[in-house]
């Protein structure tokens, strides 16, 4: 099982979830990344029109990206939505769920090696990287790019280095993750052709950061195609979304208008 080292999600954090019961009133699903915890989604969370059958959305075993609403710790009590995730938030948890479950899975193999449990793994390996690089998986990557200074600069004790850098190696593939969107610029102004030049480039030079490239193409005015390729898809995302909004707030601030789709 992926772990996670709070005992609750927290209120609008994105989890995976597996239906295991659906009734008149919702359906329920078990939380897979922590442990014997289970939220309700209520029927009027199922979709975003009526909805009259709820077999019709969702099935008992079906693994489903949920939003969580609400959290009442002392009662266990957890309010899902399945409604208000979109399918880039659902592709993005989707990733980081695959990531998370390679990272599980190298740290059963360095406590395997090491003759340890995998909580003692967790403890000395996996929480220290995530703290320092926000995923586990993300700190399995750098291990593989940079070796035993990344495990070092983590504060990860001596007898797990040389494991871990071995796994790393052999085990961690480094694949390009892809995301685009389509960004629409007008500007108006005698000058506007100008404006919407310099907007560009504020929104390329946003977005300089190791391993992360950046393309912007016209794709037929006003239309551009802003693409961008990274480690992991929350990085591009990230990127791709600051690259967009520094462009916006430029072009705004220059007399004309910018807006854009949802990323693909």
């Amino acid at each position: 099982m992926v772990k996670k080292k709070k005992a609750f999600p927290e209120e609008d954090e994105f989890v995976m979830g597996t239906i295991t019961k659906i009734s008149s009133h919702g359906a329920y699903a078990s939380l897979d990344e922590f442990e014997k915890k289970e939220g309700l989604i209520h029927i009027s969370e199922i979709a975003s029109t009526w909805v009259r059958n709820i077999r019709t959305y969702v099935r008992e075993k079906q693994k489903v990206v949920v939003k969580v609403l609400r959290v009442d710790a002392a009662k266990e009590q957890i309010d899902l939505s399945l409604r208000r995730v979109t399918n880039a938030m659902r592709r993005n948890k989707i990733q980081e769920w695959k990531r998370s479950q390679k990272a599980d899975n190298l740290l059963e193999l360095v406590a395997k090696q090491l003759d340890k449990t995998k909580e003692e793994a967790y403890d000395a390996v996996g929480w220290p990287l995530e703290e320092k690089f926000g995923e586990i998986y993300a700190g399995f990557e750098e291990i593989h790019e940079n070796g035993e200074m990344v495990l070092e600069k983590a504060g990860i004790e001596e007898e797990w280095i040389n494991t871990v850098v071995e796994l790393a190696k052999a085990h961690v593939t480094i694949r390009k993750v892809k995301l685009s969107t389509i960004v629409e610029l007008k500007c108006f102004k005698p000058d506007g052709i100008e404006v919407i030049k310099d907007a560009l480039k504020k929104g390329l030079k946003s977005t300089r950061k190791k391993d992360v490239i950046l393309e912007v193409n016209l794709v037929g005015s006003p239309r551009y195609r802003f693409a961008i390729q990274a480690n992991d898809y929350k990085t591009a995302e990230k990127v791709l979304n600051k690259a967009v909004k520094a462009t916006i707030t430029a072009i705004e601030k220059g007399g004309g208008e910018g807006h854009f789709e949802e990323k693909v």
